[in-house]
């Protein structure tokens, strides 16, 4: 037998926090295992400044806790040392395939196996994170998990989500799954909800809400969580003190430990239900091809952005208008449904949207054009999709910020990142637009526009970007094909 070197006993404080008890040393050593530095910490003001040393510690010294959803690291932690835990241990509900055929059998369409298999990790687990990329059914899976609620007689179910359009089309999936009952839409204006069985909110009207407010229901759903670790959404999860089951979904997961670890212990463990490749062989997904297009600068022009700061560059690259001229030729040529990403409205969407208009305008195609960012009304947002989808041919320029997350179009044959991003999280949402099949859509193509403004051994820093969204697709397993396209001299 083993020598045993500690112990540490945990107590369970609520549905947040468990309690630790032991030796200072050992104590302190928890404290350092659940240390990490935020990435970039040295650009943080406070940092710079050292009134912080730019560190996230998941394990309170002072008051000895730690969430409940890191007691797989805690017990990683103890068996590493040959430490003795004893005390709380995780509930477990008793999840049978019997129990599973009743919460679907009146769901109109049938879950694959890799769902059916998720719901149930969830079920039986009660706190954890689904991950699984767009088009793999999230909803249905999160539907499931709410008529398990019901079966368990636990009350009303919460799903939050991070945009008003999202509620309008998370609540329209909800009954085209089958349920009869009300579900309430929670924003804005739309403040009742006493009658509904479901109620579907934003983080931004959930933090208007009081405090005791997500308590009220057995099941609280953080839709698109790697959203979450935020401070105010942290505060929000921290308040859920009485929620048994709290379940997390979300398509992808930032790579760094501290994402990943503070995620987990608001939710509980993450669990990888399927991939995007993977869906793609079985022939669930459309096929992806990305054509990475690089634009290639004159010297001139790339020794005077190789002084300018990462801003500066971008606001050059956005106002470029032979780059602009580029986009809106190549938008021109694509044949089906296309959406154009930006980053920058003002400078760059409405610029965008206004060639795009001139351009159908004076065309014999009339091809239709839509405009999309964060000041457009969730009912407008929801119309354009639902335009897009009876179209063969529309262009919708949109924001990032408001169609890379959980926007369903089923119909999109194409994808342009008109503006550059290095975010993993960002850039593969916006790939999950256009990966649904139908019964006229096998393939989508992304069409990823970098600019190779490098001068001398200097690398700009939008190219470095580029580089991470390479790394990103050899990791996905996508494939991918690499252009040099010369750009001829703009005025500077």
């Amino acid at each position: 037998m083993a020598k045993i070197y500690g112990r540490l006993v945990v107590d369970k404080l609520d549905e947040v926090y468990l309690s630790v008890s032991a030796d200072d040393s050992i104590r302190k050593e928890l404290s350092e295992f659940f240390k990490f530095k935020v990435p970039g910490a040295q650009f943080i003001p406070a940092v710079r400044k050292r009134f912080w040393d730019g560190y996230i510690r998941l394990f309170n010294l002072q008051k000895n806790q730690i969430y409940m959803g890191l007691y797989p690291y805690l017990k990683e932690f103890c068996e590493e040392r040959n430490y003795e835990l004893s005390g709380w241990e995780p509930e477990k509900d008793i999840f049978t395939i019997e129990r599973y055929e009743e919460i679907v059998q009146d769901i109109p369409l049938k879950l694959r196996d890799y769902q059916k298999e998720a719901v149930a990790y969830a079920a039986h687990n009660r706190k954890c994170i689904l991950v699984s990329p767009t088009a793999s059914g999230k909803s249905l899976m999160i539907y499931s998990l709410i008529r398990y609620n019901f079966l368990k007689k636990n009350g009303k179910a919460l799903v939050i989500v991070p945009t008003t359009s999202l509620v309008e089309q998370m609540t329209k999936d909800f009954k085209d799954y089958g349920f009869n009952g009300n579900v309430a839409k929670l924003y804005g204006g739309n403040k009742d909800y006493s009658d509904a069985a479901i109620v579907v909110t934003t983080w931004q009207t959930m933090s208007r809400m009081p405090k005791t407010f997500g308590n009220e229901f057995g099941m609280v759903i953080g839709d698109e969580a790697h959203l979450f670790q935020a401070k105010s959404l942290a505060s929000i999860m921290n308040s859920l003190t009485d929620v048994k089951y709290k379940i997390g979904t979300t398509g992808t997961l930032q790579d760094t430990q501290t994402h990943k670890l503070q995620l987990e212990g608001m939710f509980g463990p993450a669990y990888y239900v399927t991939t995007s490749k993977d869906l793609m062989d079985e022939g669930t997904l459309a096929n992806l091809d990305i054509k990475c297009l690089v634009l290639s600068y004159v010297d001139e022009e790339r020794k005077k952005v190789s002084k300018m700061t990462y801003q500066e560059e971008m606001d050059w690259i956005v106002r470029n208008d032979r780059r602009n001229l580029f986009i809106k030729n190549l938008v021109n040529g694509l044949k089906g449904n296309t959406l154009v990403l930006f980053q920058f409205v003002e400078k760059h969407g409405r610029p965008l949207y206004a060639d795009f208009s001139e351009l159908f305008a004076n065309d014999s195609t009339k091809r239709k054009c839509f405009f999309v960012f964060g000041g457009t009304d969730a009912i407008d947002r929801e119309k354009v999709r639902e335009i897009v989808e009876n179209e063969k041919d529309a262009v919708i320029v949109a924001s990032f910020g408001t169609f890379s997350t959980g926007i369903n179009i089923k119909r999109l044959h194409n994808i342009v990142f008109a503006s550059p991003s290095k975010s993993r999280i960002r850039n593969l949402q916006s790939i999950g637009r256009g990966l649904r099949k139908t019964d006229d859509k096998e393939n989508v193509v992304l069409y990823d526009i970098a600019d190779d403004l490098s001068w001398k051994k200097n690398l700009n820093y939008t190219l470095n970007h580029f580089s991470e969204r390479i790394n990103i697709y050899s990791k996905e397993n996508f494939n991918y094909e690499i252009h040099s396209v010369r750009i001829p001299k703009c005025h500077i």
